[in-house]
């Protein structure tokens, strides 16, 4: 069972149940917040156990992200849906898990390039962000 938690350890987490492939997201609020793409998986609501107290920021009218109040630790993406996004950096240990896609390419910083030949979507793309096995 994949465990996580932010920097200090006051927010833990676990997932009991399939986590999607990571993906890269290289949109505007993803850069302003966390300083780079962010990198995130997702998994059911209901098979995510998070204890402590997670501090939430509502980003836009339909999502909302998840940090830690103490140290800033960036753990969860929430928009509407049945999963929830995971920032894969906060795992324990390896999930088993590879980068599997970029959407919001359109939107990445100047300071990078992406060079892989995984796929790019240019806005958001449903078909890599909902690929829960």
């Amino acid at each position: 069972m994949p465990k996580g938690s932010c920097l200090c350890g006051n927010i833990t987490y676990t997932v009991d149940g399939p986590l999607r492939p990571v993906i890269a997201c290289h949109c505007r609020q993803c850069r302003k917040s966390s300083g780079h793409h962010v990198a995130a998986t997702s998994a059911a609501r209901s098979d995510v156990s998070v204890h402590g107290e997670v501090t939430w920021y509502r980003s836009s009218p339909t999502a909302r992200r998840g940090f830690c109040g103490t140290c800033g630790s960036q753990m969860f993406w929430d928009g509407q849906g049945q999963n929830l996004s995971i920032f894969a950096g906060t795992f324990e240990e390896d999930a088993g898990l590879r980068l599997a896609g970029h959407i919001f390419c359109a939107d990445k910083g100047g300071y990078y390039d992406i060079n892989d030949d995984l796929p790019h979507a240019q806005a958001d793309d449903p078909n890599l962000t909902t690929q829960v096995p």
